[in-house]
């Protein structure tokens, strides 16, 4: 019985942080279409754009560089450590995305370019719900969003707004591409995540389960506020 008990564990464990995984190399591949398609940008990738401009470094870097700025003030607000995930979250994106970034290169065509940002932000929503599905903790923006809605008191989507905006402006000032990509992502991720989030979490929860029809496919609750990259 301790036998199966470790194998079924051990089974689940690679599961979900392989899912976790793969999501996070998905949206990494869709926010690198984005920025090579240089029609705009999501805000915090904006933010990310304009540093490497200014200082140097990689898009993927400062990726890391913020994200760990950012765990570090979330730890300050709430007294406590940040989920492993959310350290996964901070590294691993960064990294998948300045792998992406060296192998695409920006289409000399303007079609292309759209249809490389319309591709890029319908693969950031579906990386979005890869990710989230396995439940292994919310990234370094959604922890600090989460703890300045219990400081605050306000409803979270306000706070999302204004943390949005804030780094989107400050982005901006700094150099980065802000244009119809912005816009289309900050409108339309939204309503993408709102298909991929119940759809990956029905498909994993399956794969779970797999083998044992008494379970119930449908439990739990979804908030599809607890990631990185949605306004």
């Amino acid at each position: 019985m301790e036998r199966i008990n470790y194998d079924k564990n051990k089974r689940t464990f690679l599961i979900r942080w392989g899912a976790f995984m793969f999501g996070l190399m998905v949206m990494a591949l869709g926010i690198a279409m984005m920025i090579r398609a240089e029609l705009g940008g999501a805000p915090w990738d904006v933010l990310h754009l304009g540093l490497s401009i200014q200082f140097g470094l990689t898009v993927g870097s400062w990726s890391i560089i913020m994200g760990a700025l950012v765990l570090g003030i979330t730890a300050l607000l709430t007294k406590s450590w940040p989920q492993i995930g959310a350290f996964l979250n901070m590294l691993f994106l960064g990294i998948y995305i300045d792998l992406f970034l060296w192998l695409l290169s920006t289409p000399t065509n303007m079609i292309l370019q759209y249809l490389m940002l319309g591709f890029g932000i319908l693969i950031i929503g579906l990386g979005i719900g890869i990710y989230i599905a396995p439940r292994c903790g919310a990234g370094p923006r959604d922890s600090l969003m989460l703890a300045l809605q219990e400081k605050t008191g306000w409803k979270v989507q306000y706070v999302r707004v204004l943390m949005e905006v804030a780094v989107l402006i400050l982005g901006w000032l700094m150099g980065g591409t802000v244009f119809i990509g912005t816009v289309l992502f900050c409108f339309g991720i939204g309503s993408i995540v709102g298909v991929t989030l119940p759809l990956c979490q029905r498909i994993f929860e399956l794969i779970m389960e797999r083998g044992n029809k008494d379970e119930d496919i449908n439990k739990g609750s979804l908030r599809t506020y607890y990631h990185d990259g949605v306004s």
